[in-house]
């Protein structure tokens, strides 16, 4: 039978290869990134001096109100995130901790990354061109939409650009804004056949709306439960599947209509 000395001493040493373990997670670089809620910019508005939207070809109309894109701000695919950072972080709403292989594709490097955001852009602004037009019956050989948002990435702002561009050429369908001169923000990729597809770091993208005055928020259906899950006081969810969707739903939030919840 061990004394209690020995058995104390047994039970240090058994704990310091324990302790060792933590003592190097906690400085080792772990595979997750940070984010945070980011900027938001106007589509009705002006980017760095230059409107987000210009039109040729068909009379626009002048908006007031906003539709506000979001954005969220992570750490890149590189970044060293330490486990004292994942827990400061995991205890704050306004940051979230995401596995980096659901944000960055693997293997790839912060200049491919980052190259590959602006191709989605691209591609996210021709589809919306495309999604909004057809919706309005526009022939796009005679209507041209010149869309400009500098240091932006990515493919979520896809429903915003297309609403935009509604708004600018029919308002309300009846001679108001779609916006009824709300500040109304939002996410979301869009299709060239105007389905509205799922993002990412929807909880931060609310606080960045409600943070820069917004006081609705479209969501991809999908994703209302994340939406609601750190959802700030005063903002209003509406869901929205389609293009078609979510101009209605604005058209009903304005004339007092039935709008859909999450």
């Amino acid at each position: 039978m061990l004394s209690s000395l020995t058995r104390t001493r047994a039970l240090i040493l058994c704990a310091l290869p324990i302790v060792a373990l933590f003592a190097v997670a906690g400085f080792a670089p772990l595979p997750y990134v940070l984010a945070q809620p980011g900027t938001t910019a106007n589509v009705l508005g002006d980017d760095q001096g230059t409107p987000v939207i210009t039109i040729s070809g068909a009379p626009t109309r002048k908006t007031e109100g906003a539709l506000r894109m979001t954005t969220i701000v992570a750490t890149g695919p590189s970044a060293d995130v330490s486990l004292g950072d994942v827990v400061d972080a995991w205890f704050q709403t306004d940051k979230a901790v995401m596995p980096v292989d659901s944000v960055y594709p693997p293997g790839k490097s912060e200049e491919e990354v980052s190259r590959a955001n602006l191709e989605d852009m691209e591609e996210s602004q021709d589809d919306a061109t495309m999604a909004a037009l057809a919706y309005l019956d526009e022939d796009p050989a005679k209507v041209k939409v010149d869309l400009q948002l500098a240091d932006i990435g990515g493919p979520s702002a896809g429903l915003l650009f297309s609403l935009g561009i509604v708004d600018k050429l029919d308002g309300d369908g009846a001679g108001g804004d779609l916006t009824g001169g709300r500040d109304i923000a939002g996410t979301g990729t869009i299709s060239a056949d105007g389905e509205v597809g799922a993002v990412g770091g929807v909880s931060l993208k609310t606080q960045a709306a409600k943070r820069d005055g917004a006081t609705v928020f479209l969501v991809p259906k999908g994703e209302c439960s994340d939406a609601q899950a750190e959802l700030p006081d005063g903002l209003r969810l509406i869901p929205v599947t389609t293009l078609k969707g979510a101009v209605d739903s604005l058209r009903a939030l304005e004339r007092g209509g039935k709008v859909p919840a999450c």
